[in-house]
């Protein structure tokens, strides 16, 4: 999807909502769960049918899908079929957060751009340029890079600084765009870390972020508007538990529904309020 087209799609729908498709059978209603590979296919469709007027993205994470093999992995292609052919406009993202370089690098792009066909790939840049570039090198496709997370290790390594003062985050944002464009390069950029996110965005004036950590894990979306926001939006925060799985009863689709109404409302108030709406 080219970067003009994911813009249109924010502002025709008035929201910037990423939702993970992260099916837990232990949090999921137990006739499906019992069902394997099938049920999550079936709750996961249901689970797009009911957010899809308020996402604008969809993000698969594989480990939920890799820890069923072939058949978990037969699930994760017909959820992206089913976007293709019934959502075309959403954009698809495959949280995989690859890390290798060279013909294996090549080949996990191939895997998830040319056989899935999704938009997107999470990548892990701590081997350089060669385990991100490998996913530059497809039209319209992107590859979005682990910058700022949320998880409490990040400190071990992300928030080190050099003798400049500069850390790593940092310079992981700054030396990547020397690989990428804002047209086909986001970055991962944790909710909860706050005013961290105006660094990241002074660095990367216009880039997209992605954005875990609002909802289940306390991040402000209020911070990260004011802090990441830009005048083509250049956020798409994501939520996964906090939506797919707010009930495990047979109500599950229609819980999911009101929560993500109620954030892509929250959404549309703040685009608004930054005249993002027009």
């Amino acid at each position: 999807m080219k970067r003009t087209e994911l813009v249109e799609n924010i502002r025709r729908k008035g929201s910037f909502l990423c939702v993970g498709l992260d099916p837990d059978p232990a949090k999921m209603p137990a006739a499906l769960a019992e069902r394997g590979a099938d049920g999550i296919i079936e709750f996961n469709k249901a689970i797009i049918d009911a957010t899809a007027e308020y996402a604008v993205a969809y993000k698969p994470n594989l480990a939920f899908y890799e820890t069923l093999g072939a058949e978990g992995m037969r699930a994760f292609e017909e959820t992206c079929d089913y976007l293709h052919t019934q959502y075309p406009d959403q954009f698809i993202i495959a949280d995989a957060k690859r890390g290798d370089i060279g013909n294996t690098a090549r080949m996990y792009a191939r895997a998830f751009f040319e056989r899935a066909g999704v938009d997107a790939v999470t990548v892990a840049p701590y081997m350089g340029e060669d385990s991100v570039t490998p996913f530059l090198g497809f039209e319209d496709k992107w590859a979005i890079v682990l910058a700022l997370t949320s998880n409490k290790g990040s400190e071990d390594f992300q928030m080190i600084t050099d003798k400049n003062g500069a850390h790593v985050f940092e310079r992981v944002v700054k030396r990547a765009q020397k690989w990428g464009s804002p047209i086909n390069m986001m970055f991962v950029v944790g909710a909860t870390r706050g005013e961290l996110i105006a660094d990241v965005r002074r660095l990367a004036p216009r880039s997209f972020f992605l954005v875990p950590g609002v909802g289940a894990q306390g991040g402000s979306l209020e911070e990260v508007v004011e802090y990441g926001m830009i005048d083509e939006c250049g956020l798409l925060v994501n939520s996964s538990r906090g939506i797919i799985h707010a009930s495990s009863g047979d109500d599950f689709a229609e819980v999911a529904a009101r929560k993500a109404a109620a954030l892509a409302g929250h959404m549309r108030e703040l685009l608004t309020a930054k005249g993002f709406m027009g």
